[in-house]
């Protein structure tokens, strides 16, 4: 299994963010899964720390806890912005059953 180089992950969960489409959302476990395999990492918890330190303009509220929560002291400006993207949401979290969103390309990194 391949291991990449820490720039090169930062920049294939910032890709892939960016690849999210207004209405649906990725858990920060599926991100780790869908780029397990080609870059030998794993850690949602890694996912979660590019994306507090990144300044790249990517849509991080459509980056959300496993729960369907959204990021840790940021819910509130997450849920509107997931409410004005049209993101199914179920009181103060996304209905991940209908808005969880599944990368149909295979991860380049």
């Amino acid at each position: 299994m391949p291991v990449v180089t820490p720039e090169a992950y930062r920049r294939a969960v910032l890709d892939l963010v960016a690849r999210i489409p207004a209405g649906k959302v990725l858990s920060y476990g599926a991100i780790a899964a869908h780029l397990a395999e080609a870059s030998g990492r794993a850690s949602p918890r890694l996912v979660g720390q590019i994306m507090a330190r990144s300044d790249h303009p990517v849509p991080w509220h459509r980056v959300v806890r496993g729960s369907g929560l959204p990021a840790r002291g940021h819910e509130a400006a997450a849920l509107r912005l997931l409410a004005r993207d049209g993101t199914p949401l179920l009181g103060g979290r996304v209905d991940m059953a209908r808005a969880a969103w599944a990368p149909e390309l295979p991860p380049t990194v």
